[in-house]
């Protein structure tokens, strides 16, 4: 990565190449810069207009004979750069110096150089670095990164632990993360064995701070035969008072107590659910014969669903949904009088409305993704044609632009995003259900067509999954289907997979938390409420918490990055024991208590 200043926006008044060609030649400089044993002539007027620490250090210790100054703290090859900096108005980071530079520059307050190595570090962070770059930002003033940092490692903490930097935590460090609402652990017991592994690393040191980490982990999120076997079993625990206290009140209560109702004598943070860093909302629909405006976000930490409607929202059904850079846009649909080509925005963080540009055509029974910053709007139903017509929306322009149109007129299909190539499958054209897919290449702005699917399929899901294409349920022509298959496009070909446990048709769909979620649908007799999701690595559905509002023809998305996740995963106050991980046998909340939540 090289910056510049003129690459900043920043005023062009970087000095000219003359004055970078009398340093290197040694001429008229008036100073010099030792660090180490490494002398750089210099002209102090450059270096002053780069930072105000050299204006203090030339007026502060300048004397009329005073020609050498030395700076402490910072390598001969990083000086190198911020000279060349000075001079040239543009530096090169990379990822062998971003860390080392950022601390100079930060020494030297050069906060041009600083902003572009946080900017750097700021798109490096991946499991391995990002505890070392969130520790750097307590030394190097970055606020955005050190919230960046430390947001990705909440976000990715199960991948965290098992790196090398995560023994580098301070007691401190590590009791903080552990007592986070927004910790993203799948199963709580996560948490009890990276306390056990940061002790490991250390277990002389570290092990008089067992009850401290315990008292962050949410023992009554696991289940009793994990904290027989691995919890009560644990010398650390069982020579700890406190946390020993802790596990026979949980396991007492877990045996003697058969309602929600027993956790009122538990601390709080025993039982209280971690917040998702993701929620998948289910937006509008058809419900009760009519269309709904109703909305409810899915929290999988907790398995409820909490209803966050705006009751100022138009209803709509049939229509497509996206999430982009912070806000969920609501495309197309239909209302019972009117096809939408209407495009509305929604902002999860104020929870409002408002408008957006409009597509070009109207599209009910639209397929809608994203791709590389943009929206994707492809065929649907006009009121009077089924299109083979596409869209795609830029949010930065608000504008509408159409691309080629597909080889296929197909509304009540549904598509996703692969390896940078839109992927749409079955659909009805106007007078059959179709098996037919096709994708889109926005290199080449083509769509090709690609092995058709197993079974006709209209009103289906579709959705990128494990690397593949998932086409799920949808209608035949005769039947509502229960039947998947996924799309390999390595080979260009279909298998089958699991089937889902009940039939469905115009349902949501998503991905969260590597599974994937259908909920809501018609099933051939009824609108459904119900949710079930699929697990990959196992080929198997299990059933999850059905929604409150029995709907079909809904859309779903999946939010990430809220800062007020809590608003749409439950305030932790209003959350009772929801689950006990992988046991059935244990007290868990009737659907009909959270109904009433």
């Amino acid at each position: 990565m090289s910056m510049s200043m003129a690459d900043q926006g920043l005023s062009s008044d970087k000095p000219s190449s003359v004055f970078n060609d009398l340093r290197l030649e040694g001429n008229f400089c008036d100073a010099v810069i030792k660090v180490e044993d490494v002398e750089f002539p210099i002209h102090k007027i450059i270096l002053c207009k780069c930072s105000p620490y050299f204006r203090a250090m030339f007026k502060g210790r300048s004397t009329t004979d005073k020609k050498v100054f030395g700076i402490d703290g910072l390598s001969p090859e990083m000086m190198q750069l911020i000279i060349e900096f000075a001079y040239t108005g543009s530096v090169s980071v990379t990822e062998d110096n971003a860390q080392e530079l950022l601390l100079a520059t930060h020494q030297l307050y050069v906060m041009e150089i600083v902003q572009a190595c946080s900017d750097f570090l700021g798109e490096q962070l991946s499991p391995k670095n990002c505890i070392g770059i969130w520790q750097l930002t307590n030394t190097c003033l970055s606020p955005e990164l050190q919230r960046k940092a430390y947001r990705y490692i909440t976000d990715h903490f199960e991948e965290v632990v098992s790196c090398e930097e995560f023994p580098h935590f301070s007691v401190r460090e590590l009791t903080a993360i552990l007592g986070r609402d927004d910790l993203n652990v799948r199963k709580e017991s996560i948490v009890y064995e990276a306390i056990l592994h940061w002790i490991a690393h250390a277990p002389e040191e570290r092990k008089k701070h067992i009850a401290v980490l315990f008292s962050k982990f949410r023992l009554a999120l696991t289940n009793k035969d994990y904290i027989n076997m691995k919890v009560l079993s644990n010398e650390l625990v069982r020579n700890s008072p406190e946390c020993n206290h802790t596990v026979i009140d949980v396991l007492k209560r877990i045996h003697i107590i058969k309602n929600s109702s027993w956790l009122s004598g538990l601390r709080k943070p025993l039982t209280c659910p971690r917040l998702p860093n993701a929620v998948l909302l289910a937006i509008g629909g058809w419900s009760g014969g009519n269309p709904t405006n109703s909305i409810e976000a899915y929290n999988i930490r907790a398995d409820c669903w909490i209803n966050v409607t705006s009751r100022w929202e138009h209803p709509r059904a049939y229509h497509g949904t996206a999430f982009l850079d912070g806000y969920v846009y609501c495309v197309g649909g239909f209302d019972r009088l009117e096809h939408f080509n209407s495009v509305r925005r929604y902002d999860p963080s104020t929870r409002s409305w408002t408008e957006a540009a409009p597509m070009h055509c109207c599209r009910c029974y639209v397929s809608v993704t994203v791709l590389n910053g943009y929206i994707y709007a492809v065929g649907g139903f006009d009121g009077h044609t089924r299109l083979s017509t596409a869209e795609r929306y830029r949010p930065e322009a608000n504008q509408w632009s159409l691309i080629a149109p597909m080889h296929e007129q197909r509304s009540d299909a549904s598509c996703t995003t692969l390896r940078n190539k839109v992927y749409i499958c079955g659909g009805f054209n106007g007078n059959e259900c179709l098996q037919t897919c096709e994708c889109y290449s926005p290199e080449t702005n083509q769509w090709t067509r690609i092995t058709p699917m197993n079974s006709w399929r209209s009103g289906v899901g579709v959705i990128a999954y494990a690397d593949h294409v998932y086409a799920v349920g949808g209608f035949d022509g005769h039947n509502r289907l229960s039947s998947v298959e996924a799309y390999n496009p390595r080979t260009d070909t279909w298998h089958a997979v699991s089937s889902m446990r009940g039939t469905r048709s115009n349902f949501g769909i998503g991905v969260i938390d590597d599974q994937l979620f259908v909920v809501g649908g018609f099933d051939g007799f009824t609108t459904s409420f119900k949710a079930e999701y699929y697990d990959a690595t196992v080929d198997e559905w299990s059933e999850a918490c059905n929604m409150k509002i029995f709907r079909s023809a809904l859309s779903c998305c999946v939010v990430h990055g809220l800062p007020n996740m809590n608003q749409y995963a439950l305030p932790p106050d209003a959350l009772p024991f929801l689950y006990l991980e992988d046991d059935s046998s244990c007290p868990t909340v009737p659907t009909s208590t959270l109904a009433r939540l």
